[in-house]
């Protein structure tokens, strides 16, 4: 736990209460099926750190837990994953099913606007580097 009594990860997150339930993704019957819980009180951004997902096998067992990087890297090294690690795999997904029979211009398009949505965090990411706050809690 952190001096506030945040969780972090690696905390006791696989017991925690869930906060509030996504349903954002509840398009098709698979969808559906899968639960995704905000399991954590928000950090001093205002973002959630942690996510369980939950509703289907995953070797074994019932879901997955997504926890986020949790406070400056510079201050508390990486302990969570970033928005542009996730957009990475989503955007490597749809490039794949792009070069096979599951092509399609929705899939282009959701590509396109995932592409975007890396570039600006990108750019936030150099601006705050060359400012010289990248890594710490300064805006």
């Amino acid at each position: 736990m952190t001096t506030d009594d945040q969780p972090i990860a690696g905390d006791d997150l696989d017991n925690a209460e869930p906060f509030r339930e996504l349903d954002d993704h509840k398009v098709n019957p698979a969808n559906d099926l899968i639960k995704v819980e905000v399991i954590d009180e928000p950090g001093s951004g205002g973002a959630h750190h942690a996510y369980q997902v939950s509703g289907y096998d995953c070797m074994g067992l019932d879901g997955t837990l997504i926890t986020f990087q949790n406070g400056p890297i510079n201050e508390v090294g990486v302990n969570g994953l970033t928005h542009e690690v996730l957009l990475a795999i989503v955007a490597d997904r749809l490039r794949s099913f792009q070069k096979g029979p599951f092509s399609t211009r929705y899939n282009a398009l959701a590509l396109t606007h995932i592409e975007e949505a890396q570039n600006w965090l990108n750019r936030r990411t150099l601006e705050r580097m060359r400012r010289g706050v990248e890594g710490t809690h300064k805006v």
